[in-house]
């Protein structure tokens, strides 16, 4: 076990707690912001208000940007979730030509900076698909963001898998239990935790991406964070400050979009 002097101890916590506070000052300041009753943000707040959480709870593209990204985030989790799993026993319980490939390609969607995939997938669509036939919309969307959300789940299963005891399964097996029977009592209570875990990794990262969805989300749509963006600097930038604050509560730099008309 590593221990440390009391001098280190000390010299590591504030190390910590300065990191801390350079990361979570500027979030704070910006959760402040939203009782500033001014129509620009401003420091120090001369008068607080509630008038701009009121208004994020009523206007309705902060709504439907809330559902969009929180529908996207979860079909490509459910996609993720089973895609990462399926691979993670592959690669687990099985040797065969091209495994060490097959890791890579699972875990190059998330190396590649986003504008590659974005680019990649729009391509697809608009000189693939769509000449075909194909309306992919909002469904290609999910897709894009299921590519490089499996790595999430297939990195936490894997790992869980690699530590598991095999012989509780061939155990279950002796005493007459189904494949299925063994995998729903045995297997799946083992690695249940990193799967949800995965799963809830897979969500945010989807709920958090902006790049990709610049690319692939259907035509008349804004990414509400670009938007956010884009307005801070007028002075109707209020109107849009709740619900930047609202996200970076739920999750940080949130990649929600909204329809044209806001």
């Amino acid at each position: 076990m590593l221990r440390l002097s009391r001098l280190a101890q000390v010299a590591l916590g504030a190390v910590v707690l300065s990191i801390l506070f350079f990361m979570y000052t500027p979030l704070m300041v910006l959760i402040l912001n939203s009782f500033n009753e001014s129509q620009i943000s401003g420091w120090p707040i001369d008068n607080f208000s509630t008038k701009w959480w009121e208004f994020a709870r009523s206007y309705q593209p902060i709504r439907d940007a809330l559902l969009n990204s929180a529908l996207v985030a979860t079909g490509a989790m459910v996609i993720a979730s089973v895609l990462g799993t399926l691979v993670a026993f592959a690669m687990k319980g099985f040797s065969f030509f091209g495994r060490g490939t097959v890791n890579i390609l699972v875990v190059l969607p998330i190396a590649l900076p986003g504008v590659v995939t974005g680019v990649a997938f729009s391509n697809t669509y608009s000189n693939f698909l769509t000449p075909m036939g194909f309306n992919i919309g909002y469904f290609g969307m999910i897709v894009a963001h299921s590519t490089f959300c499996i790595v999430m789940v297939f990195n936490n299963v894997f790992a869980r898998l690699r530590r598991m005891n095999p012989n509780l399964q061939e155990a279950s097996a002796d005493l007459g239990a189904g494949l299925w029977q063994t995998f729903r009592l045995v297997t799946f209570p083992q690695f249940r935790t990193s799967f949800a875990a995965g799963a809830l990794l897979a969500f945010a990262l989807s709920f958090d991406e902006v790049v990709v969805t610049i690319f692939t989300a259907p035509p008349g749509r804004y990414l509400a964070a670009l938007d956010i963006e884009g307005s801070w600097q007028t002075k109707s930038s209020q109107r849009c400050k709740c619900c930047c604050y609202r996200c970076y509560l739920a999750l940080p730099d949130s990649g929600l979009y909204l329809p044209a008309t806001c």
